[in-house]
C-alpha cells in the first residue's frame, strides 16, 4: 500500500525517509529516524513498534541486516504481511517483504539505502526509485535527493490504487531549527491529489525559510548594498541605526531568521525584501 526509500547521506551526517501511499497521513505511521543512529520505514500492515525497536537496536551498533532479522523474529503479528526498510549510520541498508504482501511487492538495498514498496504498479517502481537514488549522488542537498528518488517511483506508477499522502523526514546532528534540534526536515502531505509534487513545493519553502545561507553567496553590508538594504527596510517599516538589528527584525517577521548573518545579507533574503517592497 506504500513505497519508500530509507537512506543515509554520502557524508554519513544525515539520515532520512521519503514515503508515499494511497493512505491518509502516511507520515504519521511509516517513518522514523534518529541522528547518528539510523532510519526506518515500516509499512504494509505496519508494525509501528518497529520504529523505536529498530532505532534501539541500531544504537547498540547492530547492522541494518541483523536489525531487520531481529524485528521480524520478535514480531508476534502477521509477519508475512509486513514490510520494513532500515538504514544505520554505516554499512548497507536492509529491506524485508513478507510473502503475503499485496502484489506487486518487493525491495532493493545497498550501501546506505533501502527501497521497498507493496501494492505497486509493478517492479519498475522500486527499480526507478533505486536508479534515481544512485544517479543523484552529486546532489548537494540530501533531502532533495530523497525526494527526487520518491518522485521517480511515483512517476513510474507508484501505488496502483492511486495517490493520497507523502512525507519526508531528515535528521542530522544540530541541523534543526536554531541548532536546537536534530530534525532537519519533517514535512507531511496528509491528503492531496498529487502528494509527492506537493511535498516538493513544501521542500522549496522549507529551503527558503529554514536552510542556512551558503557563506560563499553572502553580500557584505557595506557601500551601495548597505544603502539599498537600509532603504528597503525603511520602506517595510524596519528602521534602526544598527543595520544588522533592522535586518534581523525584518527577517524575523518574514520567518527568515535562519538566514541572518551579522554584517552580510543572504541573496535570497535580499530578493524577498525587494519583492515585498516593490
Amino acid at each position: 500500500m506504500t513505497f519508500s526509500i530509507v537512506a543515509r547521506s554520502a557524508d554519513g551526517r544525515a539520515l532520512g525517509v521519503a514515503v508515499a501511499s494511497k493512505f491518509l497521513g502516511v507520515g504519521a505511521a511509516v517513518p522514523a529516524a534518529l541522528a547518528e543512529v539510523g532510519a526506518v520505514a515500516t509499512q504494509s500492515y505496519a508494525n509501528l513498534a518497529y520504529r523505536p525497536q529498530s532505532l534501539a537496536l541500531l544504537a547498540t551498533g547492530m547492522a541494518a541486516t541483523d536489525t531487520v532479522k531481529a524485528l521480524v523474529a520478535g514480531d508476534a503479528g502477521p509477519v508475512p504481511h509486513r514490510q520494513v526498510g532500515v538504514v544505520g549510520a554505516t554499512g548497507d541498508g536492509a529491506t524485508f517483504t513478507g510473502g503475503d504482501c499485496h502484489p506487486w511487492a518487493g525491495g532493493a538495498a545497498g550501501d546506505g539505502y533501502a527501497v521497498q514498496g507493496n501494492m505497486l504498479a509493478g517492479p519498475q517502481v522500486v527499480a526507478e526509485i533505486q536508479r534515481a537514488w544512485l544517479a543523484g549522488d552529486d546532489r548537494p542537498r540530501f533531502a532533495g535527493r530523497l525526494l527526487a528518488a520518491l518522485l521517480a517511483g511515483d512517476r513510474a506508477g507508484g501505488d496502483r490504487r492511486g495517490r493520497q499522502s507523502a512525507a519526508l523526514l531528515v535528521v542530522a546532528k544540530g541541523m534543526g531549527y536554531g541548532g536546537t534540534s536534530d530534525v532537519w526536515v519533517d514535512l507531511r502531505v496528509d491528503d492531496h491529489p498529487d502528494p509527492v509534487a506537493e511535498l516538493a513545493r513544501l521542500l522549496q519553502m522549507h529551503t527558503l525559510y529554514f536552510e542556512r545561507p551558503d557563506p560563499a553567496t553572502l553580500i557584505a553590508l557595506t557601500g551601495p548594498a548597505a544603502a539599498e538594504v537600509r532603504e528597503l527596510l525603511a520602506k517595510a517599516g524596519h528602521e534602526d541605526p544598527d543595520l544588522d538589528e533592522a535586518l534581523a527584525s525584518g527577517a524575523g517577521i518574514e520567518n527568515l531568521e535562519e538566514r541572518i548573518v551579522a554584517g552580510a545579507i543572504d541573496p535570497l533574503v535580499l530578493a524577498q525584501l525587494r519583492a515585498a517592497t516593490a
